[in-house]
């Protein structure tokens, strides 16, 4: 997979963290080693740019996903075609509050809005309760097996 990272947000964020979760979520969504996706991450001023210009709506948020090839989740035996999956904005300092209200580390709610956005990407959504439901679960499940994975090959 070619995922590319930025960190113009001012913080230290774990970046390896964040690019093996990628991988490892791309990976289990089936999608061919050739796609690519952009994550950037920024600071709250300019999260609440892009938030307004993409949502209309105004002060941060966490993350943000703008899709491009409308590519979407593959099979074991039928991998996503290769293409550009699209930009991951994320705000480290409005992950790092939501941290403390969700009670784990800064690092693990990096990485579940990290598997959120890569769902949404593949067309996931939540507007709907059951959708809701799929989603979450399925990105619990993608941050649940990632630190299962890293922890047993320390």
């Amino acid at each position: 997979m070619s995922i590319e990272i930025e960190n113009e947000s001012g913080v230290d964020v774990q970046l390896e963290e964040i690019l093996n979760l990628a991988d490892f979520a791309l990976a289990k969504m089936h999608i061919d080693p050739a796609a690519d996706v952009e994550i950037l991450l920024v600071d709250e001023n300019v999260m609440e740019s892009y938030h307004l210009d993409w949502m209309q709506e105004s002060g941060p948020t966490d993350v943000l996903s703008q899709p491009i090839d409308g590519l979407r989740p593959g099979k074991p035996n039928a991998l996503t075609p290769a293409g550009h999956m699209g930009l991951i904005v994320l705000c480290p300092q409005v992950a790092s509050k939501q941290s403390v209200t969700a009670g784990h580390s800064e690092l693990q709610e990096v990485l579940t809005l990290v598997a959120h956005s890569i769902l949404h990407l593949l067309g996931y959504d939540h507007a709907e309760q059951e959708d809701e439901k799929v989603m979450f679960s399925l990105q619990q499940e993608i941050v649940r097996e990632y630190l299962t994975h890293k922890g047993a090959s320390n």
